[in-house]
């Protein structure tokens, strides 16, 4: 095993950087060396503190070290317009392997349960956190959303829910986290029969209603006018004729079921005015009605409410949802839909045994109104909302709810699906969310083959180097009086924010040492985990220049995550950098690498250039893919394998061994580029940056512009693409 690849980037070696512990001798690191690796390499890391595999990072092992220095020098001479960098990792962890289908279903923070594939990033959704002496349900939101296709296990639970995830995927159980199968190697916790997974389930039934559908709308009209509706008509001789008035009004407190009422009945053909009903007052809300006295609308009306369907399930989805949100509650814990017509009854108990649910039917009160109880706790409640799909927000809450297993969630049977499949995985504030009704970790990554290249490649994202007191030392670095201030660079050499970030959280203690010495500092990234920092680096930006930039390459879904397989996608990046201008900076994108061929097409660039601005990105700056010798053999097998018509044109656009493409090719990419960075108002700015810093900056006058150099993975050029001009090489 080589570890010159791990302990040596760009040209800056961490010779002379790490420092031992005290008295130890050489062999007394045998204690943490891991099987199958040999004490000669462990012992070739300087400053080895100890190294380990964990379970949330399968198939990539750490090598934590105490290191001496934080800050590297750019060499001399280099065109990189900077002179510091920090890197708290060697080697990158950014791609994934804990991941679930997209169609599983997450319960949101409104909720409802929404496919996984149609979730975002920074999208609210429910977790769990430890309350006192329970486990509860709270809401938090989605950091990083990322996808990669593996091979995938079906989990089905003696309930009937079912969920398909990897086998590394892991799910709360009464005996903590277990993963969905045992470790190739070696072993681990792993679910077994004899298990039972938290939360609430699916059981059989976990397809989403469809209230578009014209059954589902009539039921649900039905429900709603049967529930809170009135049908007022009357005769009278007014001395001259006999006189009929006629009128409908619905009126709710609820403008989330008003409006689904008034959306279903035009759809049925039938306008109603919308007018104020009943002001607010200090101890009720305000209420609005639905209201028409056209009498050939009250009679459509009429019959949508007496016309009945009770053996059509969907109708009987949509009747519940339409009673529930007219006459339901849901306090307590308990849910019940009340009225006092005998035959409405009738017709919610109907409903109730057509979807499978328990229910008792509560003495009368004395008002004369009577309940419909559902039985079966919080797994019946959510199956509930799940199949009727009610309008009205505010009765889905479970926020503080305790997790009890009241659901027979214990594991039938784990099935491996043929071949591989599409998985999608997120990581959210709590550390978990609630996939099918179970309670399932946030899945963190192992290496990424956006850095394979059959040897050092795999070194790369399998073998982590991290330097665990990066923060520390970097504090004692910058309170030197020789320290000048200048700007600092992170994310030139690997991505600060890749996976392993989640488990190690450097960069928090850096950008507070970088802030307190007053040093501007730039961030390049790919990795949406950012998000998680941008109420610091907003912090930091009070005191000193910090610049943000974000490199996407790949407008292409498909393509994106077959070149950059467990990254996060385009979408998410664009949400970051959202989120980065509404957080008050103007952060910079890097469209690196542009692929000849794949990605540089007019109609790519301009989609691309387009949802860069639209996400809030001051600038665009760009690059041809840049081949090194160690990368091209690689990126030639994936070509082959991928897209073989294009081997012989990309052999002629890096002949021999060039690493870039050719001068023809990079002046055709300007002509074509430049235009659209024009019309999109995204020509590099000078100034980037935000700052209220009192304290200049010294330094080269670039430095001080706040221009960062991208992530230099495999593809990225390491420079702004000028014809003819040389491309620095950091590798």
């Amino acid at each position: 095993m080589n570890y010159s690849n791990i302990c040596s980037n760009n040209g800056v070696r961490w010779n002379g950087q790490a420092a031992s512990r005290p008295g130890e001798k050489p062999d007394q690191a045998e204690s943490n060396v891991l099987p199958g690796l040999e004490l000669a390499d462990v012992a070739a890391i300087p400053g080895h503190l100890r190294t380990m595999r964990t379970p949330e990072f399968a198939g990539a092992v750490f090598h934590e070290v105490l290191a001496k220095s934080a800050l590297n020098k750019v060499p001399q001479g280099s065109s990189m317009p900077f002179s510091w960098t920090i890197n708290p990792y060697r080697g990158c962890s950014h791609a994934c392997v804990y991941c679930v289908s997209p169609d599983t279903l997450i319960l949101c923070a409104d909720g409802r349960q929404r496919p996984l594939h149609s979730l975002g990033v920074g999208d609210e959704v429910f977790g769990t956190a430890r309350q006192g002496a329970y486990r509860r349900y709270v809401k938090t939101r989605i950091l990083a959303k990322w996808g990669t296709r593996k091979t995938a296990y079906r989990v089905t639970l003696a309930d009937g829910t079912s969920v398909i995830a990897s086998g590394d995927h892991r799910f709360l159980t009464e005996r903590g986290w277990k993963f969905v199968t045992n470790a190739t190697v070696g072993q681990r916790p792993h679910l077994t029969f004899s298990n039972r997974l938290m939360g609430f389930g699916l059981g059989t039934v976990n397809a989403v209603p469809a209230p578009n559908e014209e059954r589902f709308r009539r039921g649900y009209l039905t429900g709603m006018v049967r529930g809170d509706g009135m049908i007022f008509r009357r005769s009278y001789d007014d001395g001259i004729r006999v006189r009929r008035m006629v009128m409908f009004r619905l009126a709710l407190a609820d403008e989330e079921a008003l409006l689904r009422a008034k959306v279903f009945f035009e759809q049925e053909g039938v306008e109603l005015r919308e007018r104020a009903f009943v002001a607010a007052t200090p101890g009720r809300r305000a209420m609005n009605a639905l209201q028409t006295g056209a009498s050939c609308k009250v009679d459509r009306i009429e019959k949508l409410a007496y016309e009945t369907h009770p053996e059509d399930v969907l109708w009987n989805a949509g009747f519940l949802s339409g009673i529930f949100d007219a006459e339901g509650s849901c306090s307590r814990g308990v849910l019940r839909i009340s009225n006092k017509n005998t035959e409405v009854l009738a017709l919610i108990m109907s409903a109730m045994t057509s979807l499978g649910f328990e229910y008792v039917l509560e003495p009368v009160r004395s008002s004369g109104v009577q309940s419909v109880r559902l039985l079966g706790g919080l797994p019946a409640r959510q199956k509930f909302f799940q199949l009727t799909s009610p309008a009205i927000t505010r009765k889905l809450e479970i926020e503080g709810t305790a997790v009890k297993s009241v659901a027979d969630l214990r594991v039938h049977s784990i099935e491996e699906l043929p071949g591989e499949h599409d998985l999608i995985d997120i990581t959210t504030g709590t550390g978990d969310f609630i996939a099918n009704g179970v309670i399932s970790h946030n899945c963190f990554a192992r290496g990424s083959h956006r850095y394979l290249d059959f040897d050092t490649g795999k070194d790369f994202d399998s073998q982590i180097v991290v330097k665990v007191n990066v923060a520390e030392v970097l504090g004692r670095e910058l309170a030197k009086p020789s320290w000048q201030r200048e700007t600092v660079a992170l994310g030139t050499n690997t991505d600060p924010y890749q996976r392993a970030e989640g488990r190690y959280k450097l960069m928090p203690g850096i950008v507070d040492a970088l802030a307190r010495s007053h040093t501007p500092f730039s961030i390049l990234t790919k990795g949406t985990l950012l998000r998680r920092d941008l109420p610091a680096l907003a912090t930091a930006a009070e005191r000193v220049r910090v610049h943000l930039a974000m490199s996407i390459a790949v407008g292409d879904t498909d393509l994106q995550q077959s070149i950059e397989p467990g990254t996060p996608t385009t979408r998410a990046r664009l949400d970051t950098i959202a989120a980065a201008r509404d957080a008050g900076f103007e952060p910079d994108v890097f469209v690196m690498p542009v692929l000849p061929l794949l990605t540089d097409s007019q109609a790519h660039l301009n989609a691309l250039l387009r949802d860069i601005r639209e996400a809030g990105a001051r600038s665009a700056q760009y690059g041809a893919l840049h081949l090194r010798s160690h990368v091209k053999p690689w990126f030639f097998a994936w070509l082959e394998r991928e897209y073989p018509e294009l081997l012989p044109k990309y052999r002629k656009l890096y002949p021999g061994a060039s690493s870039k493409a050719t001068q023809a090719y990079r002046i055709d990419l300007a002509a074509r580029i430049r235009p659209l960075i024009r019309r999109y108002g995204l020509e590099p700015k000078c100034g980037s940056g935000r700052s209220r810093d009192p304290y200049p900056p010294t330094g080269s006058s670039t430095a001080a512009a706040g221009q960062a150099a991208p992530v230099l993975d495999l593809f990225d050029s390491p420079s702004i693409e000028t014809p003819g001009a040389p491309a620095p090489t950091l590798f």
